[in-house]
């Protein structure tokens, strides 16, 4: 199955496949996400292609459905320029025993290699299976923020892992 997958970067003419996988995300997993649906749901389409335009955003196509988005994107700031962030990560349902959810995660890490020494990502505490696919590709946990998120109501601890890419 995972034969049948290409990974790769978001070109702006890929904005609209972006905005509806972004809202799907934010739907099924609000928890997951600093944004919200109601939020980006009402932003035109132009606000996805400007963060097409600004970050690497990388995608998993299954012939023409895109079925799997990371994000990555470079700290700023002199001191920090030498770490990036992965966010952003969704894998539709459809695709998630199809191994896409690791080609992203090892696809935004052969990228950010180019770029920074280390990469950092949060992840919500309950989410055990994307805390386990972090871990076996070599991210450590190395913190845990209380309270990171507050949706409906409910708070959520997000787990902070990072992997050093100067190693490999």
């Amino acid at each position: 199955m995972t034969d049948d997958i290409e990974i790769r970067r978001l070109a702006r003419e890929d904005a609209a496949l972006y905005r509806d996988i972004r809202l799907e995300a934010l739907q099924a997993n609000p928890e997951a996400f600093g944004s919200t649906f109601e939020v980006e749901d009402a932003q035109p389409l132009s606000l996805f292609l400007d963060r097409l335009g600004s970050s690497t955003v990388l995608g998993a196509f299954r012939d023409t459905e895109l079925v799997g988005i990371v994000g990555f994107a470079v700290q700023q700031g002199q001191k920090e320029a030498h770490k990036g962030a992965l966010w952003g990560m969704y894998v539709r349902p459809a695709a998630r025993n199809a191994k896409v959810g690791r080609r992203l995660v090892e696809a935004v890490c052969n990228h950010a290699r180019q770029q920074v020494e280390l990469i950092q990502l949060s992840v919500v505490v309950d989410n055990e299976q994307a805390r386990r696919l972090y871990a076996r590709l070599g991210f450590l946990e190395y913190g845990v923020e209380k309270n990171a998120l507050k949706q409906a109501g409910r708070y959520y601890d997000l787990v902070l892992m990072a992997k050093d890419l100067s190693r490999h």
